[in-house]
């Protein structure tokens, strides 16, 4: 499936669009938001266990919405929404990338978000409220491995683009409602490889909802959420168009450690692609320098494994990162990459 088909580019009539700020309230905006097509809760981290070995996951939730207004039916089994959750584990000493996905309609309790309490299902693949209501449990189990995590927010919400209004592309409603949870402490086990293991590290959450997303020049984009160990936190999305050329409504956000955050667009970075790593029939960069001007300093972003290709219904590369320092090649954070439409 094409990323603009993913994304619901086109516009069904009748669903809500993103074409002004809102207010957003906590916990009323984790749940989900039907009005709008497309919703997803996209999280991501990376995690070592006590003997330094080293995990990165990958765990989304996507909501489609089928119609705008749901069909008069009296089946148990009709539903107006449809449900897709990816997860992967990469396991960097076995060299390991296994990704996996699952489909349900939003009938039967098969799937389906709520607000309060807040939690997020397909199966059972589930993100919710911690009984003590102090952060968050993940727990996922497939045939390969096992995630059981808890995540508590270290740094608060950051509103992306412009007060949580993310513009992509001129048409107006070709936008998202976009918020980021960019530090999450994260602990628990991991089993993999018949193995269970006690983890700690970081995540990230990233939220959106639209109906509308890509312009019809756009053709994917490349996505960077980087925690750095000085406690600072960069997030970015390099747009790109048909042609190959950077679309100026590429966007992000740089968090410093207090939390505080400042919106940055694409005269603030510079991304270079160093390597790139080729499956059957795509090219990925995989390595990347980035140029940070409002930080005065120059990061280098590279795969822990080179295949982390997510080869699923949807497409794309997406995989765990080390952030080096380029001036004298020390370790110095790391995050997750995202490269879709390629």
């Amino acid at each position: 499936m094409a990323v603009g088909e993913a994304l619901g580019n086109g516009a069904p009539v009748g669903f809500a669009r993103a074409e002004a700020p809102r207010a957003f309230t906590f916990p009323e905006d984790h749940g989900p938001h039907p009005k709008f097509r497309n919703e997803w809760w996209y999280l991501t981290g990376n995690l070592l266990t006590p003997e330094g070995e080293r995990f990165g996951f990958q765990v989304t939730f996507f909501r489609i919405g089928l119609t705008a207004e749901a069909p008069q039916r009296t089946s148990r089994w009709a539903t107006d929404q449809v449900w897709m959750a990816h997860a992967a584990l990469t396991d960097v000493r076995a060299g390991e990338h296994t990704p996996t996905e699952r489909f349900a309609r939003q009938a039967l309790d098969l799937a389906g978000a709520q607000a309060e309490p807040f939690a997020v299902w397909l199966g059972n693949w589930r993100l919710e409220s911690a009984p003590d209501h102090q952060g968050w449990v993940l727990r996922v189990h497939t045939e390969t491995f096992d995630l059981d995590l808890a995540l508590t927010a270290e740094k608060p919400v950051i509103l992306q683009g412009y007060a949580g209004l993310s513009q992509k592309s001129a048409e107006p409603g070709n936008a998202s409602y976009y918020y980021s949870l960019p530090r999450l402490r994260t602990r628990g086990q991991i089993r993999s490889h018949e193995r269970t293991q006690r983890v700690e590290g970081w995540s990230w959450l990233d939220r959106e909802w639209s109906t509308s997303a890509l312009g019809p020049d756009q053709t994917g984009w490349d996505w960077f959420a980087l925690h750095l160990n000085d406690g600072r936190d960069l997030m970015f999305y390099r747009l790109r168009r048909s042609d190959g050329s950077l679309d100026p409504h590429s966007a992000g956000s740089l968090v410093e450690a207090d939390g505080t955050a400042q919106r940055i667009g694409p005269e603030d970075l510079v991304l270079r692609p160093l390597s790139w790593w080729s499956s059957a029939d795509h090219r990925y960069p995989i390595a990347w320098e980035l140029e940070v001007k409002p930080w005065q300093r120059t990061l280098r972003v590279q795969a822990y494994l080179e295949d982390q290709l997510m080869d699923l219904s949807v497409r794309y590369w997406e995989g765990a990162v080390e952030v080096i320092d380029p001036a004298t090649g020390a370790a110095i954070g790391s995050g997750y990459l995202e490269l879709a439409g390629y």
